[in-house]
C-alpha cells in the first residue's frame, strides 16, 4: 500500500509546485511595463492636438488629412507587424529571442486594433460610411508616395551610376557592313580556269569552249527522233504488236485504192 501511495503523492507535489511558479510568474509578468514596439505615435497626437483646438477651430478639411496621415500611419504598422509576427515566432521557438520582444510585439497588436476602431470613428463622425474605405484609400496613398518617390529619386540615382560606370548610353559608332561578292568562274586566260575543266571532265560533266551556249538540263524542247522505227506495245496477253511507220501504212493505202 505504501508504495502505492508515493509515487502519487511525488506527481501531486510536482504538479502543484508547477501550478504555484506560472500563477506568480504570470502575476509578476502581468503589472511589468515592457518596451514598446513602436516608439510613438506622431500623427495620432497631432490629429488629437487639431481636434482639441477650440481658438481659432481648426478647419474640417485639414482635421480629415490629419485623420487620413494617421490612417496611412496605422497601415504600413500592420504591414510591419504582419512581416515581423512570423519571423519572431521562428526565433522565440529556437530560443534566439526572449519573451520580452515576443510580449511587446503583442502588446503592439492590441494597441493596433483599439487604434482601428477609433480611426473608423472618427471618420464615420465626418462623412457616413467613411471609416470602411478609409484604410483602403491610406493604402493607395502610401503605393503613390513610394512611386513618387522612386520617380524622384531617379536623376539622383542616374547621376551616381554614371559617376560609377560611366556614361550611360553613349554612342557607339560601329562600322558599315561591307558586301560579301560571291567568287565567279575564272576567266579563260586565268591559270585556274585549266583546272576547273580538268576537274569538270573528271566528274563527268561537259564542258563548253568559252561562247558557246549550253543548254540547260532542265529543257522544255522535246526530244529529237533518232529512228523512223516506233517502238512495240505490248498488249494485255502479253504479245508485242510492231505499229506500222507512217509511210508503209500510206503506201497500202494507196494500192488498195488502185
Amino acid at each position: 500500500m505504501a508504495s502505492v501511495l508515493v509515487p502519487v503523492l511525488y506527481v501531486g507535489i510536482v504538479i502543484s509546485s508547477l501550478l504555484l511558479f506560472s500563477h506568480f510568474y504570470r502575476k509578476r509578468n502581468a503589472g511589468k511595463l515592457y518596451e514598446p514596439y513602436f516608439s510613438s505615435h506622431p500623427e495620432r497626437d497631432v490629429y488629437v492636438t487639431l481636434l482639441q483646438k477650440t481658438d481659432p477651430p481648426a478647419h474640417e478639411a485639414l482635421l480629415k488629412a490629419a485623420l487620413v496621415r494617421r490612417a496611412m500611419t496605422d497601415v504600413s504598422r500592420v504591414v510591419r507587424l504582419r512581416e515581423d509576427k512570423p519571423a519572431l515566432q521562428n526565433l522565440l521557438q529556437k530560443g534566439s529571442i526572449g519573451d520580452d520582444l515576443w510580449n511587446s510585439l503583442l502588446q503592439a497588436e492590441k494597441e493596433l486594433e483599439a487604434e482601428i476602431v477609433e480611426v473608423v470613428a472618427e471618420a464615420n463622425t465626418f462623412v457616413e460610411g467613411w471609416g470602411s474605405i478609409i484604410f483602403q484609400s491610406a493604402g493607395e496613398m502610401i503605393a503613390n508616395e513610394k512611386m513618387r518617390t522612386v520617380y524622384e529619386e531617379t536623376a539622383a540615382s542616374r547621376e551616381i551610376k554614371e559617376q560609377k560606370y560611366g556614361k550611360v548610353g553613349a554612342k557607339i559608332d560601329l562600322p558599315l557592313p561591307q558586301p560579301v561578292l560571291m567568287p565567279g568562274p575564272p576567266p579563260p586566260g586565268h591559270p585556274a580556269h585549266a583546272a576547273a575543266l580538268a576537274a569538270a571532265a573528271a566528274a563527268g560533266t561537259p564542258s563548253s569552249a568559252p561562247g558557246t551556249p549550253v543548254k540547260p538540263p532542265n529543257s522544255l524542247m522535246p526530244p529529237r527522233a533518232t529512228s523512223t522505227k516506233a517502238e512495240s506495245v505490248a498488249s494485255s496477253d502479253g504479245e508485242s504488236h510492231d505499229t506500222p511507220s507512217p509511210s508503209k501504212s500510206s503506201k497500202k493505202r494507196g494500192k488498195k485504192r488502185k
